[in-house]
């Protein structure tokens, strides 16, 4: 893969050296690699058309589809970023993101079009609008890229070029634009191969939503060799079950939750996957119950990921031979495992960085090419977490044990992770503030089976005000994406807080999670 440099060389390269070779298949339809060329090349001359220059931003809100990998690469072949939004947010996340990327063109799914209409008149940014599958008010994006030229505009972009901008929810309440280089892709591509098993042959499932890192990522890490992905648009787990089989997949990345759910379909005790070579799990912790369920089931090699999106993925790797739920090493299972290659890890202690003792907690720290280039206009943030000699402080805490294996133990940062999303709870405590009848609100993450954690908010009512559980939960959701919403309100008379003022979460969460060997589920 000597001769691919950039992301749009994968489409270039794999296009022309395999043209006839299945890129992607979603349900009935199947794209070759020279298909999928021919369309990238139409997107980026419709894009230019558009007046999208080199590094300007192009914004994507649809679910799982080939129209990402077009827009994807055909973004890429002008040198531009694509923006992948999460369709799981409200419409005023949406709005923000969009104007915050400084997007000049936003293409839009059938699904979303709802969205698309309370936001339109609030674009600051966009001059064109185009829609998946046609709408009245809107360009078509079918005749939009079909009545461009077919012809690759050879752009060349720079390693440290950004390729690909996901916004991860704000630990201040704004979500922050994560800027993904060239170069941090290309920390992880060429070893994908050795790690995973991802050839030019491999069958590979791309299931996750490819707004997230653990989505595109791994998405990008198959199509660089060349192999077939076969995308899933809904995370339904009978469905997952019956694609893994009638298309003989070979490698799959799922978050734990849907493991979990693919374990209750019927008949899987009885379910076969010959062809599965690679199972790879991450984005939040597993159970021992999950994971050794879904390995006697798959019958194939487990890998754990441990990663973020400001480290373009998975970074830590716990490989199948530490994946023995019997052996004498069965405590590994509940670590994610060792370095990557080209990785360094330490533990240190957050208030003066340096690194604590082995076993002991601390913060986790990561040095890799994979760290992203910065977030979108907040070089002050971008500061707070990367430091000059180019150290990324995750915000998780966890240790070292004596064989260099890494255990999660808690966050550094009040961050929530439920199936999987990421969830800040200054967010959400932002957004409610906003209600008349909230003096003060906390909000902090509980144990939940299903979900890992769900955020739940502890209110303080504005005296002599009448507001109930239900109706804050409404105003929550007209502001914030479903997942972000707490699932229940508790009153309290007064938070408790240090003597500068903040909120003493730990407290709050104590009560929920005592017992616990560790405060992250």
């Amino acid at each position: 893969m000597e001769s691919i440099t950039s992301l749009a060389d994968i489409v270039r390269v794999h296009g022309t050296a395999r043209p006839d070779h299945p890129a992607l298949i979603l349900n009935d339809v199947t794209m070759t690699w020279s298909e999928l060329l021919t369309a990238s090349a139409r997107v980026a001359d419709a894009l230019g058309s558009a007046g999208v220059a080199a590094q300007d931003r192009v914004a994507f809100l649809d679910k799982n589809g080939c129209e990402h990998f077009e827009v994807f690469f055909g973004a890429a072949m002008l040198n531009a970023v694509t923006v992948d939004v999460n369709w799981r947010l409200a419409a005023p996340e949406v709005e923000y993101i969009v104007n915050d990327s400084e997007a000049k063109v936003l293409v839009v799914g059938p699904d979303f079009v709802g969205i698309l209409d309370a936001i339109a008149a609030n674009l600051t940014s966009v001059t064109t609008i185009v829609v998946i599958g046609g709408h009245d008010g809107y360009l078509s994006y079918e005749e939009w890229r079909d009545a461009a030229s077919p012809v690759d505009p050879g752009v060349v972009s720079a390693w440290e070029d950004v390729a690909f901008q996901l916004y991860s929810s704000g630990t201040t309440g704004r979500p922050k634009g994560v800027m993904l280089a060239n170069r941090n892709f290309f920390g992880l591509l060429p070893i994908a191969k050795e790690i995973w098993e991802l050839t030019p042959d491999s069958v590979n499932l791309v299931a996750m939503p490819l707004f997230h890192i653990a989505g595109g990522g791994w998405a990008t890490a198959g199509m660089y060799q060349g192999c077939t992905s076969v995308i899933l648009r809904d995370l339904d787990p009978a469905r997952l079950v019956g694609l893994m089989q009638e298309y003989q997949i070979t490698n799959a990345l799922l978050v734990p939750v849907a493991l979990q759910f693919m374990l209750m379909v019927p008949g899987i005790d009885q379910a076969e996957f010959p062809s599965l070579r690679v199972m790879v799990y991450g984005a939040s912790p597993i159970s021992e119950e999950v994971l050794v369920g879904s390995m006697k089931v798959f019958k194939c090699k487990f890998w754990q990921a441990y990663g973020l999106t400001e480290t373009t993925g998975s970074v830590v790797n716990l490989a199948p031979e530490d994946h023995d739920p019997a052996g004498p090493l069965r405590h590994r299972l509940r670590s994610c495992g060792l370095p990557g290659p080209g990785v360094e890890i330490k533990v240190v202690d957050s208030d003066t960085g340096e690194p604590v003792e082995q076993g002991a907690v601390g913060e986790i720290w990561v040095r890799s090419e994979q760290v992203m280039a910065g977030y979108w206009k907040m070089p002050e943030e971008t500061a707070k977490v990367i430091t000059a000699d180019g150290w990324f402080k995750t915000g998780d805490a966890g240790y070292l044990d004596a064989d260099g294996f890494l255990y999660i133990h808690d966050r550094v940062k009040d961050m929530i992770v439920s199936g999987g999303e990421n969830i800040y709870p200054a967010e959400v405590e932002n957004v409610l503030m906003g209600h008349p009848a909230i003096a003060d609100c906390a909000v902090i993450g509980i144990p939940d089976e299903k979900w890992g954690e769900s955020p739940i908010a502890i209110v303080v009512r504005v005296p002599d005000s009448e507001v109930t559980e239900a109706e804050i939960i409404a105003y929550s959701r007209e502001r914030l994406a479903g997942f972000k919403c707490p699932s229940k309100v508790e009153w309290a008379d007064m938070l408790p807080r240090n003597p500068s003022g903040k909120i003493l979460k730990k407290d709050l969460r104590e009560p929920y999670w005592a017992g616990r060997d560790r405060r992250v589920s």
